[in-house]
């Protein structure tokens, strides 16, 4: 019984360490998967606005256009295109 004790004293929280450990790494390596060697990556995500639990709009920017799309358990849906704004013409983030 006393062995049993001992082993659980020093495993449990060696495994805890080790699951607390693993989920930081997972959150500092994650989106760095991916990207090119430069460092920057073609897509990226401007701006989103959930409109429902299960809908929600996404303005995606790829190779100089912004593009609107609906996201649903169903998929994308391609609503507009548009040429990419500049920093100047968005406005400062509020």
């Amino acid at each position: 019984m006393f062995w049993y004790v001992a082993k659980l004293l020093i495993l449990l929280p060696l495994i805890c360490g080790m699951i607390w450990g693993a989920l930081k790494l997972a959150k500092r390596m994650q989106g760095q998967f991916g990207v090119p060697a430069g460092g920057e990556k073609s897509v990226k995500i401007v701006e989103t606005t959930m409109l429902s639990p299960t809908l929600r709009l996404a303005v995606i920017e790829f190779h100089g256009r912004e593009i609107l799309v609906s996201t649903s358990r169903n998929g994308l849906t391609l609503l507009g295109e548009a040429p990419a704004r500049t920093r100047t013409e968005v406005g400062p983030v509020q």
